[in-house]
């Protein structure tokens, strides 16, 4: 089975949460990926922290993150996901960010399950496979 983690996972991956960690660890490393929105959005949350000791640690986190996973490349299959799910949440009349289908798509077209810790909010996505690693 295959996962893509979200920017909520990372986050929670770089702050040594137990239970997320005890999950990523007992997955092969070929089965988790991320996508490069996830990665632009951790990079702005870095980089809008002040230099200080924190900072340099969750750099330094990330990165080992950056070399040890996979990252599911954004193809033509990717960005027909994004039409079709972006297409589907507006004639529904439901919001979801941009970066948020981003993230979608990615795991759709990777057949990927998204691991996050907004289940709810990212179950308006209709064939999402979703779950979080915090419960």
């Amino acid at each position: 089975m295959r996962y893509l983690l979200d920017t909520s996972t990372v986050s929670f991956l770089m702050r040594g949460e137990p239970a997320v960690v005890d999950r990523l660890m007992s997955r092969s490393r070929t089965d988790v990926y991320l996508c490069q929105a996830v990665v632009a959005e951790i990079e702005y949350g870095l980089a809008r922290l002040p230099r200080s000791a924190r900072r340099t640690r969750l750099r330094r986190r990330f990165d080992v993150f950056l070399d040890e996973l996979a990252r599911a490349p954004w193809t033509d299959e990717v960005s027909r996901a994004f039409g079709r799910i972006k297409a589907d949440l507006e004639q529904r009349g439901v919001r979801l960010e941009d970066f948020d289908v981003a993230v979608a798509a990615h795991a759709v077209a990777l057949e990927a399950t998204l691991v996050t810790d907004n289940v709810a909010h990212m179950a308006r996505v209709r064939d999402l496979a979703v779950e979080n690693w915090r419960e």
